[in-house]
């Protein structure tokens, strides 16, 4: 079963934009770090969206993994490098140019797709 890696980019900016990536994701496990749950409570103080995420995701089921760094992105990123075949679904542009993985974005606030 292929895995997608989640950010918290990609996660509020579904929610934003009313994506159900959990139903676009069927096929797929996904895969969110702790610390991208970490910085969705964080961010639930203030937006919105972040806790409509944060519901969404007790709701459904999802697989967490520990990345060993405070600094999210670069934790990523790392663990892209060690897991080629990992799909890592963000908007963040740092992330997106530094890792040769496929990466799953959305498209015109609509769609996902895999580039």
């Amino acid at each position: 079963m292929k895995q997608v890696l989640l950010d918290t980019s990609f996660i509020i900016s579904s929610v934003r934009n009313k994506i159900d990536f959990f139903e676009e994701l069927m096929e797929y496990k996904i895969i969110i770090p702790k610390q991208v749950l970490v910085e969705l409570e964080g961010i639930s103080k203030s937006k919105t969206e972040a806790r409509i995420a944060l519901k969404i995701l007790e709701k459904n089921k999802f697989s967490k993994i520990n990345l060993d760094s405070k600094n999210t992105d670069k934790a990523i990123i790392l663990y892209a490098e060690k897991n080629p075949r990992m799909i890592i679904a963000t908007l963040d542009k740092e992330i997106k140019s530094s890792i040769k993985n496929m990466k799953l974005v959305i498209r015109g606030k609509k769609k996902l797709a895999f580039v």
